[in-house]
């Protein structure tokens, strides 16, 4: 399996930013083990006769995480399929503000993920707040079935109740709300895997990229509880434009950097 990966990664490079890591998972994924157990104890095994044929799926540009059905994200474990958007790790800097916001407080009672997709949002919530219960909204059945399959793989269906809506919500007014609405452009380019695998309904929103916030930033107020906060998923060029679609609402705007220092999540109170 060594020189299987090293041969895999070599090829890989040409269309992944993660060619060595792609390749890992494809093989752990063949082998029915975590990438960790491949690492420290399966190296030297013979390559299972299924991994070619991840890899030719993963050339033709198809997302490994809708070739091995998972996604990590936060510290939950996801299934994810064609229909849902993948789970990036940028999106953890919602949870990463939320969890800063209610530090020393109890947390968060009521949570509200508005296009919920996969669930991530809601769940890895769910999954920091234990006493908490929440809603997922979406308007893709494909999407509100995979996030109903996760509530139930990780023992949450009893927390969180999962919708058919819009971003105007479903109940409330709720202490968390969470959101990673479409936000790019309609003429915008994008890698192959994405626009030729992932759901156009959950990418694109409009000519500039702001429709979708322009719908939330209307009926965004209501569904927060007074003392709560919102956390939305913004470009990284957007917090200007988005910002100022919030503030002529009400809302009081701070911002949130990912990882990388770019501007990602919009905190709203």
């Amino acid at each position: 399996m060594r020189d299987a990966l090293r041969t895999a990664a070599h090829q890989l490079a040409t269309i992944s930013e993660t060619p060595r890591l792609d390749a890992e998972l494809l093989m752990a994924h063949a082998l029915g083990i975590t990438r960790d157990a491949l690492i420290l104890s399966r190296l030297d095994d013979p390559t299972p006769p299924g991994f070619d044929d991840l890899l030719i799926r993963r050339l033709a540009h198809e997302p490994v995480a809708y070739i091995t059905g998972t996604r990590d994200f936060w510290t939950i474990s996801l299934h994810v399929a064609p229909g849902v958007l993948i789970p990036r790790p940028d999106s953890e800097t919602l949870i990463e503000a939320a969890v800063a916001r209610f530090a020393r407080t109890p947390g968060p009672r009521s949570v509200l993920d508005l296009g919920t997709g996969s669930g991530a949002l809601l769940l890895a919530a769910l999954a920091e707040w234990p006493e908490a219960t929440g809603i997922g909204i979406d308007a893709s059945e494909t999407a509100l079935a995979i996030a109903r399959d996760n509530a139930a793989r990780l023992g949450m269906s009893d927390r969180a109740r999962i919708v058919h809506g819009g971003w105007s919500g479903a109940g409330g007014p709720h202490d968390l709300i969470l959101c990673n609405p479409p936000y790019i452009g309609t003429d915008e380019p994008l890698p192959r895997e994405v626009v030729a695998w992932e759901p156009a309904s959950a990418l694109f929103a409009g000519a500039d990229g702001l429709d979708d916030y322009r719908a939330i930033a209307a009926v965004l107020r209501p569904q927060l509880a007074p003392r709560g906060v919102a956390c939305v998923e913004i470009g990284a060029s957007q917090a200007d434009d988005v910002g100022a679609l919030f503030a002529a609402q009400g809302f009081t705007v701070s911002l949130a950097r990912d990882l990388a220092g770019r501007a990602r999540c919009l905190v709203l109170t």
